[in-house]
């Protein structure tokens, strides 16, 4: 998941969750280098969580669902853990105030 782990990557996805984009289109949005967001964009395609489209002479982006499925299921493996860690944070806290 280090595909998450920049800001620029994660608006990438943001922006894509809106509709599908050329690189141009998703390039003009930010204050960084084509080439910077065309490595953003390998790494997010590396990373299965977007796909492209040949378009003309350009590509168009799009979220990829498998990916996000497969990400999905990884962080689904903490949640048992983390609910019985918090159901026993709950049945051990009392009321401040009230009688202990």
């Amino acid at each position: 998941m280090d595909a998450l782990g920049n800001d620029v990557r994660r608006a990438i996805l943001r922006m894509l969750a809106e509709g599908a984009m050329t690189a141009s289109a998703i390039a003009a949005e930010f204050p960084i280098s084509r080439p910077a967001i065309s490595r953003h964009l390998k790494l997010l395609t590396d990373a299965k969580l977007i796909a492209f489209e040949p378009q003309g002479r350009q590509n168009l982006y799009h979220l990829a669902e498998d990916g996000f499925a497969a990400g999905r299921t990884w962080l689904d493996q903490f949640w048992p853990d983390a609910l019985t860690r918090f159901r026993l944070l709950a049945e051990n806290t009392y009321e401040a105030g009230g009688d202990a």
